[in-house]
Formats: structure tokens, sequence, C-alpha cells
């Protein structure tokens, strides 16, 4: 187990990139099995959610070659090509393989191009944050859509089919990660599939565009409606990762409650979708130049209200909405903001369960329910305090950070390991903007 130790206060200065895109990454690499030719994915971050993954696909048999080194890292990220031309489905049978998927909730993601590609996949109940209940179902309901069969067992889940056909299929809710799964699952089947609701974040923008260089064809890309014509193979291709956006969210909310003056590089501005516009609304000032961001230095930033005066009320919502994963961070701005914000996390039941260690920390905060919490923003006139606490999950965990970054003395987080899933060497990144921040080897 590892901690961060960090003396807060200090501002930071600089520029930043952000780096590839977590959760575009653990999609695309699983596409790379739909194919016995070499795929090339440029831009993949050194996060250990990612690197679990390639190891993952390593153990099946699929050949991984890293194409540049470190050198360039914080700013290029990481080339590797893949080639899937001698995949061992015994494999899947292996105490090995149900250790290591089970211990990650993107192995899910796998099932799908197995499928589809050779009939038969196994996948243990993967693991993954504990933010509530984040239910399979809409991967498996579309999978028999198709023609398989679906077999669960108390060590995980077996799906097979001899030929899968395509239908038209109407999701029970728009999954992100159940939408990919069914889309490669779809694109080597026979005839036609029409997904509706489908998922239409970046990150499935960007499968389904992968998908089309290496062959598929699929229609409405971006939309919620999906028209995927079955074709008999694929081909390599080269895939370059967005910026995670998440990434950006968590510098510009950073930037602010330090007070700090900070450009965010090359952030894919045509993919944020409404993150600027709601870090504006909490006062931010988020300015766009070129495919930059700048965050200026303030003193003090508040809090919008609704045009009739009522409380402002930041919720998450599906794509084009407000992704659920910044909304940790919207809350942490909060906390020294000028006036009040309802924070509504309506997707998952149990990511607001951090808002207690912000309490310790000196935050003015409500918890109403396990889904909405009211926080009376500080203004910066009572520092945050720092103390010891644990990261819970990789958002709360970086919103953790932050209030650390801004308090008052030392403040002390373990289980990093959570934070190091999805930032990628955040404290050298850190540090290299003025941060006093230290990694504990416990």
């Amino acid at each position: 187990m590892s901690s961060f130790e960090i003396t807060g206060g200090y501002k930071l200065q600089g520029e930043i990139h952000p780096q590839g895109a977590k959760n575009e990454a653990l999609q695309v690499l699983c596409a790379v099995l739909l194919t016995s030719e070499k795929v090339v994915i440029d831009n993949i971050p050194d996060i250990r959610d990612v690197n679990k993954l390639i190891s993952l696909l390593e153990l099946l048999g699929v050949k991984v070659r890293r194409l540049n080194d470190d050198s360039a890292l914080l700013t290029e990220g990481r080339s590797y090509e893949f080639e899937a031309d001698e995949v061992n489905l015994d494999v899947l049978e292996s105490e090995e393989f149900a250790r290591e998927a089970g211990a990650l909730r993107g192995s899910i993601m796998m099932v799908g191009p197995l499928l589809s590609r050779y009939g038969r996949a196994r996948v243990p109940q993967p693991g993954g944050d504990k933010i509530g209940r984040r239910r399979l179902d809409t991967h498996f309901l579309g999978m028999e859509k198709l023609g398989a069969t679906v077999s669960y067992r108390r060590d995980g889940y077996q799906v097979e089919a001899q030929r899968l056909k395509g239908c038209y299929m109407l999701l029970d809710e728009a999954s992100v990660t159940g939408t990919a799964n069914i889309v490669m699952a779809a694109v080597l089947a026979e005839g036609t599939s029409m997904i509706m609701n489908a998922a239409c974040e970046p990150y499935v923008y960007q499968l389904c565009t992968m998908l089309n260089s290496m062959g598929a064809e699929i229609e409405g890309v971006g939309s919620n409606l999906l028209t995927i014509h079955g074709v008999k193979e694929l081909h390599g291709c080269c895939h370059r990762l967005l910026p995670d956006m998440i990434e950006v969210g968590s510098f510009i909310g950073m930037a602010a409650m330090t007070q700090s003056d900070l450009t965010i590089c090359h952030v894919g501005m045509e993919h944020l979708g409404l993150i600027p516009q709601v870090f504006r609304r909490l006062g931010i000032e988020v300015w766009q130049r070129g495919d930059d961001l700048y965050v200026p230095a303030r003193e003090h930033y508040e809090i919008e209200r609704f045009m009739d005066g009522s409380i402002m009320t930041v919720a998450d919502a599906p794509w084009p909405g407000f992704t659920p994963d910044l909304i940790s961070i919207a809350l942490v701005v909060a906390t020294q903001a000028k006036g009040s914000v309802l924070i509504h996390q309506k997707m998952f039941e149990s990511r607001l369960f951090f808002v207690d260690k912000l309490i310790d920390m000196g935050a003015q905060i409500i918890l109403c329910d396990p889904h909405r919490a009211t926080v009376i923003g500080l203004d910066h006139e009572h520092r945050l305090r720092g103390v010891r606490m644990s990261s819970p999950d990789i958002r709360a965990g970086v919103a953790l950070l932050i209030a650390a970054l801004s308090a008052d003395g030392k403040s002390r987080i373990d289980n990093i390991e959570q934070i190091d899933r999805g930032y990628q060497h955040i404290d050298d990144r850190l540090r290299g903007l003025g941060a006093d921040i230290v990694r504990i080897e416990n």
C-alpha cells in the first residue's frame, strides 16, 4: 500500500497535458481481438487499469509490442502494436485469467469481440470501483438478442453462439460499456443490427470510428441509433486515443481550488461537451485558446444561480449531459466557491460517500441522501485543513487530492493505488507545476 503526503497552499503554474482517455483505452484495446492483423494504438496512458488489460491480452496470446520509449510519455503517450493471430481460448478456463480479469471491470468488454470472432467467451464477475450497483444486464441481453446463450455461475459468465445474427434492439439503459460490447459483437454478425438508445459518449464514437477504419460498416456514429451491417472480417488499423476529458475537468477544478494559473494543452475541445460550461457555472474562468484551455489565477469564484434566482444544481446525466466521473470534482470545487450549490449524483448511489472526509477538513456540506449533497462554499475565507484520509475510488481519490493541495498544513492520502488506476504519474506531473507532493511506499 502506498500513500501521498501533500503540503497544501502552494499555487501551481505552467502547462499540463492530459493523458490518453482511460475509458476509451479499455474499449479499443479489447477491439484488437476482432482481427488477426496488426493494430497500432497511440496515446495509451500508463495507468494500472490499462496496464492490467494489456497483460490480460498477452495472457490470451495477443502479441504486444511497445513502439516508443518513455521520453515523450507525458506529452505524447505510449504507442503499442497488437497482433491477435494466435489467441488461446483455453486460457479463459485458467485460474490466472479468472483472478486477473476479476480484478478489472474493463475485462467485461473482451466478451463481445471473443464471442463475435470465436463463438464463445467467459469472464469472471468483474471488479472496479465500489460506487454502487453496476449491473451487466445490458451487455448480456444485447448478446442474447444477437443469438448468444448466456449462463451465469457463481464464478462468472459463460457466453456462446454458433452464429450471431443481426437484429433490432432497444437497450434498457444507455450503458457506455454495454453499447461498446454489443457493437463489437455485432460487427461480425450475419445481417444488419440496429441498436436504439445506444450510448453516444466520445468513447463509443471513437470505438466505432476505429472499427470502421478496420472495415466495419457502422452508421449513425455519434448518435443514439447505430446501424451495423455485419462483415465477414476486419483488418488492422492505426488509432489514436482522445485526451482524457476526466483529467481535463480535474485540472480545471485543481486550478480553481489552488488559485493557480494553469494551461491544459491539447484537450480535444470538440469532445468535451458540457464540461467547461459546468465549471464556468461554478464561477471558474475557463478560456479557450485553440485546442488549449487556460484557467487564470483568481482569488474568488462565485457560483451562478438559475435565472429565477434559485440555487444552482449540478447533476450528472448520460452524454451529452455532464459526466458522472466529474461530479466528485465539481463537489470539491464548490467547497471554496462563493455561494451554494446542490450536487445531484443520479447514476450511482455510493459516489458521494467520501464527503465525510471533506467535512473533516472543514468543508460545509450537507449530505441529503445517497444521491444529493448541498455545498455551502467558504469563498477561500476559511481554508480546508490537512488531515489523513483514504482514497475510496479513482474519482473521489483525485477530489481528495485536490482538496489537500488547497488545504492548510499536511494531508496524507492512503490507498492511492485507486488513484493510480486512472491518473498517470499524477505526483510527478503535479510536482512539475509546483505542488509539494511525496509518494510514500508503506
